[in-house]
């Protein structure tokens, strides 16, 4: 089968093209509350719906933008966490792993 330049070029941008989204979808996929680190953590999406009784460390106003390990700005809706690698936390959920931000 011969192939032609132009062939080549299609093809080749349609690869880099998939590589791009995939590579990009990844990145921007959501920690959920049953994936088993999380969970070993306590993370809740929402912060106010943390067991106080079973997390005594945490305090109103404690959530995810602003903390030390949270890869974003404060007010961000979501960010990443250098405890999750590529999936990203929500802004105002919250972890056992709560480091208020200097």
């Amino acid at each position: 089968m011969k192939n032609s330049r132009r062939q080549f070029m299609v093809l080749s941008a349609a690869g880099a093209c998939t590589l791009a989204l995939n590579g990009k979808v990844q990145a921007q996929a959501m920690v959920s509350e049953t994936d088993p680190q999380a969970a070993a953590l306590g993370y809740k999406v929402n912060a106010t719906t943390v067991d106080k009784a079973k997390y005594a460390k945490y305090a109103a106003g404690q959530e995810c933008d602003n903390c030390a390990l949270f890869q974003g700005k404060a007010g961000d809706a979501t960010g990443g966490c250098s405890l999750f690698g590529t999936q990203k936390v929500a802004g105002k959920g919250w972890c056992s792993a709560y480091a208020k931000k200097a």
